[in-house]
């Protein structure tokens, strides 16, 4: 099968640099194809962004009329800008969508796209917060399981609120007003807040909690998927390692506890018929919930970690090992430590490859970018003279750093 073009080749967006959730959202257009210029203060030197793959980075002063005027001419003749901002940040600045999008704009096509972290019409809007608060604030966090005894709800890293509900949430809706764009011929807004993008993705346990379904219907850490019911949780093995058991449906429960009975060592499933074994019958008898979790408790710490996935491998049992980022990229498909760009595309796939390890991704396409690096090459393609370009950098306008990478 011939292979074409990525998907957003010919794609020209303007990011302006920001933490996690926007950069998430210009790797995403970067991995297909769009083309990138990070917008960096003049003086910064170094970032801590490692997002930066396939991004270009240009340094300007945005406190200079010179500066903006650099940039508003980038974003007149873009497809694409992402404001990582708190609400009327850019409008300050002379860069708001209405200079763009209004009427007379500068750029009828552009999608404009914001992203937040509290909605940008509630009281919280102007407050500072992180993906963790987000979270807090659009109900998810109660729901998630229990860490401790006193009930504080444990948390997923930062993905669900910075990169779920924000950046991936945000690239979702530029290709959406990329594909209306194709029909209209006009750009527009596109509003993202992480409150609203997190509880977006938890539709399903968010309704059936509203629908008081079996599902998730009583107290946080009692329901079958948040950790209540111990046919759905993770167990401690030998070694220390982890191991998840998720056979929610009865056929998978009864191949689990096929397999799982026998592995026991003899001790461990007494012969007396009046000791307790767990049934298939038994699963969803929440009396017997408490035994069920001591017995596997108990049963998962007699072999390691390794020895309980030789047991299940290959069956439908739903149980599999707890692993480390580089013991997974051993399982992938392509054996990258470095997450590779998802999904898969059979006839335009993702621009190019990334390079399996970080060493080796250092050597081409960097995880980061020093500010700047770009510059020259940017503002040629603008039309900048060398001479022009030499007033900016007397004024202060803009900087070149060096380039360099992780």
């Amino acid at each position: 099968m011939s292979v074409n073009a990525a998907p957003l080749a010919g794609i020209k967006v303007v990011e302006f640099a920001g933490l996690a959730p926007a950069p998430f959202c210009g790797l995403i257009l970067a991995d297909w194809g769009a083309t990138i210029t990070r917008i960096d203060r003049a003086d910064q030197s170094t970032s801590l962004d490692v997002l930066a793959r396939g991004k270009r980075s240009l340094g300007v002063n945005l406190k200079s009329p010179e500066g903006i005027d650099i940039v508003k001419k980038l974003v007149s003749k873009a497809d694409v800008l992402i404001d990582p901002f708190r609400p009327g940040r850019l409008e300050k600045l002379g860069l708001g969508p209405d200079v763009f999008l209004g009427d007379g704009g500068l750029n009828k096509r552009l999608v404009y796209t914001r992203i937040v972290g509290f909605p940008p019409n509630g009281h919280q809007k102007n407050m500072a917060g992180h993906d963790l608060n987000y979270l807090a604030t659009s109900g998810v966090l109660s729901m998630m399981p229990h860490s401790n005894a006193e009930g504080r709800p444990s948390f997923p890293l930062n993905i669900l609120g910075d990169f779920a509900g924000g950046g991936q949430t945000a690239a979702n809706g530029i290709l959406l007003a990329l594909f209306e764009r194709s029909k209209s011929g006009l750009g527009q807004i596109v509003e993202t807040d992480m409150v609203g993008g997190a509880r977006y993705l938890s539709s399903f346990p968010i309704i059936h909690q509203a629908l008081h379904t079996p599902l998730f219907s009583r107290e946080t850490g009692s329901n079958p998927l948040d950790g209540g019911a111990p046919y759905y949780d993770v167990y401690r093995c030998k070694d220390g390692g982890w191991f998840t058991v998720a056979a929610f449906e009865p056929q998978f429960y009864a191949i689990f506890l096929e397999t799982f009975l026998p592995a026991l060592p003899p001790a461990s499933t007494p012969g007396d018929s009046s000791s307790w074994i767990p049934t298939v019958q038994k699963q969803s008898d929440r009396k017997e919930w408490a035994k069920l979790r001591a017995f596997l408790e108990a049963g998962f710490l007699s072999r390691t970690r390794d020895e309980w996935t030789k047991v299940f491998d290959g069956l439908d049992a739903c149980a599999v090992a707890v692993l480390s980022p580089s013991e997974a990229a051993e399982h992938s498909t392509t054996s990258s430590l470095i997450p590779q760009p998802h999904p898969q595309l059979s006839r335009t796939p993702a621009a190019a490859s990334v390079p399996a390890t970080p060493a080796a991704q250092a050597l081409g396409n960097s995880f980061n970018i020093s500010p700047g690096a770009h510059t020259d090459e940017i503002l040629a393609e603008m039309g900048v003279t060398e001479e022009q370009k030499k007033i900016l950098v007397q004024k202060e306008v803009i900087r070149v750093w060096g380039s360099a990478a992780l």
